[in-house]
């Protein structure tokens, strides 16, 4: 392992490529569709001005949340056989920044399901605390996690980690898990104004036209210091110019999109902005899969990190097999549950559309 490490003169196989670029469309998956569930629990507190409003909120994701997750395992488990080491470095170093997504996500899946199991205003309290909780700490501890993969780590050589928790707390990595964050919760804003209708659909509209401009602004400032930094290292990646361009540019039009009730190309436009900056990290990173900020020579790439070439083949074949009938399952859940959110008595959607009621006495 050390000379392959040490040496590491080849370059990547096809087959490690291919598991990158596929780690790095389940990383692309899991925040565009979990994005816009976390983005709902932050705002929840915001947004949900009685238990109605609460259950509506709960209920836009209900149906799907426990799905999107499915893509983080999926990820986490392609890197554990694809990339044994860059999955075991990391669990080195982000060990406690990992336990607290971990925790956040287990509580918030908790919450959906016991918020509704008593009538006691105390109990609610509480797990809408960790809703909202559960939901802020993912949003924004990933962008942390991987800036700090682009921007580098305390790893030495086989990829020790000789640094401490605190070093992961820097300015660039800090500004990744701001755009993280309001991405998300711009495009939870974005999500309900598609899913829910009345006041509530008015006040998801309001509040996403507030977060447009300081989410664009905080979304430009990362991408320009990422880009100075690459100047910097003489190392860009294969991140085309105009990614970055056409997601900064898309997230500029959310504000006028919701103004004028163009929902559904809104929630594109917020999508979009979340695949391209998703996209932008990982093409950045390309051939490395992991920065050290001792020594380049240190850095974990595709080569010298990826495992032997059966497993790789074994995976692939598995991968193809089974990947379709996932996202076909996926697929159709969405178009099932694809109607909007309404308070009961409220007769046809702004549209025109009839839509189910909300139910009396359940969280969904």
């Amino acid at each position: 392992m050390t000379s392959a490490l040490t040496l590491a003169t080849a370059g990547p196989s096809g087959l490690a490529i291919f598991w990158f670029a596929l780690i790095g469309v389940l990383w692309v998956g899991y925040f565009l569709l979990e994005g816009f569930d976390f983005g709902v629990g932050v705002l929840y507190p915001f947004l949900g001005r009685d238990d109605l409003d609460k259950r509506m909120m709960i209920n836009a994701i209900g149906p799907t949340w426990d799905g999107n997750e499915v893509w983080l395992l999926t990820a986490g488990g392609a890197t554990f056989a694809a990339f044994p080491l860059w999955y075991a470095t990391v669990f080195s170093g982000f060990y406690l920044a990992l336990f607290l997504i971990l925790v956040a996500l287990i509580a918030r899946g908790m919450a959906f399901e016991f918020r509704g199991k008593r009538d006691s205003a105390r109990w609610r309290f509480w797990w809408d605390t960790a809703i909202v909780v559960g939901s802020f700490l993912p949003a924004l501890l990933w962008g942390v996690a991987f800036a700090n993969f682009l921007h580098g780590v305390p790893i030495a050589a086989n990829g020790t980690w000789v640094g401490g928790f605190f070093q992961l707390v820097k300015p660039y990595a800090l500004l990744g898990g701001l755009t993280t964050l309001s991405l998300f919760t711009l495009h939870g804003a974005a999500f309900l104004g598609l899913r829910t209708t009345g006041d509530l659909r008015e006040r998801s509209r309001s509040i996403a036209m507030k977060l447009a401009i300081p989410t664009l602004v905080i979304t430009f400032g990362f991408f320009l210091w990422t880009y100075l930094d690459a100047v910097h290292r003489h190392h860009s990646g294969l991140v085309p110019p105009f990614l970055p361009i056409l997601a900064l540019l898309a997230l500029a039009a959310v504000g006028w999109l919701v103004r004028e009730r163009l929902e559904g190309w809104a929630f594109t436009a917020t999508a979009f902005t979340i695949v391209g900056w998703t996209a932008t990290m990982f093409l950045a990173l390309y051939p490395r899969v992991l920065v050290s900020s001792i020594a380049p020579r240190f850095d974990l790439t595709i080569a010298n990190s990826a495992s032997q070439h059966y497993t790789l083949m074994a995976m692939t074949i598995i991968a193809l097999i089974f990947t379709p009938f996932v996202l076909a399952y996926q697929a159709w859940s969405y178009w099932v549950f694809r109607q909007r959110i309404r308070r009961p008595g409220e007769e046809i959607a702004p549209e025109g559309v009839e839509t189910p009621s909300v139910p009396a006495s359940t969280d969904g």
